[in-house]
């Protein structure tokens, strides 16, 4: 799926999967991968700012491993701002895709 789809929709993936626990940049993006079933196989240019742009926000907080766990990695985790900000984008989504539902199941097919 090409990144440009995922316009809107990004900062909500990220929280979702972060709303899993904390996990560092790459975690993140195996977990979106792996749960969308390879749909969403988004490179790092997309994910990382994205993530930087959360943290500003004060949606996310991020912490850095320490040396003794091996190569320090940046550690994000949904912080109560962002919690709340992924509830109002589940509530969002779910609208959303009722209204789209509503086009879309039982529609007439189109004519070919």
């Amino acid at each position: 799926m090409n990144p440009e789809m995922l316009k809107g929709h990004l900062d909500t993936i990220l929280l979702a999967t972060l709303a899993d626990g904390p996990a560092h940049g790459y975690a993140v993006i195996q977990a979106i991968r792996q749960r969308s079933d390879g749909s969403l196989d988004l490179p790092e240019g997309t994910i990382y700012p994205a993530l930087h742009r959360l943290e500003l926000a004060g949606l996310l907080r991020s912490d850095w491993t320490s040396p003794s766990e091996g190569r320090r990695k940046r550690v994000y985790a949904l912080t109560p701002a962002g919690l709340v900000a992924l509830g109002e984008h589940r509530a969002n989504w779910q609208r959303f895709a009722r209204a789209v539902g509503a086009f879309l199941d039982g529609a007439a097919p189109c004519p070919a």
